[in-house]
């Protein structure tokens, strides 16, 4: 006999009551205040060809998809892991005639093969926004700033913004402190892994200061600025400053300028969000290029973030206390229960003699037309 008929696979797991709930008005916070700043939704399939998925931005990791063969066209489909490509292609092909700058957001599930590190889950809700045609100053500064604000509106408290320059390694090791191409790779892994020895080892040991260039923001940024005595960083040191001080205090905020881990397509800028209480991250964004694939049209630049509020979600459900609801006996008027409905109440209409309101999760009954507490 199959006894495992009813399990979900490792990593998917369904959203019960209230969690579904707080996905719902997490969700809806993060759209509305994205709305208010000009960002208009799109919504992409969940699948698409594999092809047009892996090729729209670089460092897309193909492998991390599900894959399979389309019994219509023969060709390989996948399943999206990271919404932001799909953005990349509506850009370029529906929306190509479209004014820039282009700020669209959109919100739903991705999946990937496997979960990240020791976390096991595989499908995960997204949600975003993307300004594309243009990644200067103002732009970054936007982005950051609206994420921020969506967040805090969804319910999320104490952020922590943490800035990394993702290209980093590769603006250094072209001119200031050059690095033979094999090097590269290597160096830019023990950074990331923030393994001294392991730095030295890979032959960028004129690297290391970067590892103390590590912490709060203004230390940090201090640590970085004394360590770019050749200027290479300079006009990228200016740029964090602008915008750690047009966030004006609504988050704190660290600087980790080699950090790249999840930041596979960004290019000069990067950001990650956190939240106190809440494991893991929040949401992370940045520059990036949307290659067109077309001889016809220039590749654009663009910038954006993509959050993923699940642990917020589960914080907000185990928090929430329980929302008032009537329990509407049998032969009650419909009309008044409309009434009350419109007013704010939640009702739930007996069925049958036998239906127990505090057993059907009823804190209140209807009677003679007002509501009782139970």
């Amino acid at each position: 006999m199959e006894t495992d008929r009813d399990l979900l696979p490792e990593g998917l797991e369904d959203r019960l009551p209230p969690a579904a709930a707080a996905a719902a008005q997490v969700t809806r916070a993060v759209l509305d205040v994205l709305g208010l700043h000009g960002y208009d939704r799109v919504q992409p399939p969940m699948i698409e060809f594999e092809r047009s998925l892996a090729s729209r931005m670089a460092g897309i990791r193909a492998r991390k998809m599900f894959r399979f063969v389309d019994p219509a066209s023969l060709r390989t489909l996948a399943l999206r892991s990271d919404m932001t490509p799909q953005l990349g292609r509506i850009a370029s092909t529906s929306l190509a005639g479209t004014a820039r700058p282009l700020r669209l957001c959109y919100a739903g599930p991705v999946v990937t093969i496997k979960g990240d590190g020791l976390d096991p889950t595989r499908e995960r809700l997204q949600l975003g926004a993307e300004l594309i045609g243009n990644d200067n100053l103002a732009a970054a500064s936007e982005i950051v700033a609206v994420a921020i604000e969506a967040l805090s509106a969804a319910g999320a408290k104490d952020l922590t913004v943490d800035f990394t320059m993702p290209d980093l390694v590769d603006l250094l090791s072209a001119n200031a402190l050059p690095l033979d191409g094999d090097k590269c790779e290597a160096v830019r892994r023990e950074l990331d892994a923030k393994d001294a020895g392991g730095l030295v080892a890979a032959g960028g040991e004129a690297y290391l200061p970067l590892l103390s260039a590590i912490g709060p923001f203004y230390a940090a940024i201090e640590k970085l600025a004394a360590f770019d005595a050749s200027g290479a960083l300079a006009s990228r040191i200016a740029a964090l400053r602008v915008i750690a001080a047009r966030l004006g205090g609504k988050a704190r905020l660290t600087l980790d300028p080699s950090e790249r881990h999840g930041f596979e397509y960004q290019s000069w800028f990067g950001f990650t969000i956190y939240a106190d209480g809440l494991p893991g991250l929040l949401g992370r964004g940045g520059s990036y290029t949307i290659n067109s694939n077309s001889a016809a049209r220039a590749d654009e630049p663009a910038i954006g973030f993509s959050l993923y509020p699940d642990a917020l979600i589960d914080a907000l459900a185990a928090s929430e206390p329980a929302r008032d609801t009537l329990f509407l006996p049998l032969g009650h008027d419909t009309d008044h229960a409309a009434r009350l409905r419109a007013i704010g109440w939640r009702t739930v209409a007996a069925l049958g003699d036998g239906c127990d309101a505090k057993a059907l999760g009823c804190t209140h009954r209807l009677e003679d037309g007002e509501a009782v507490k139970l």
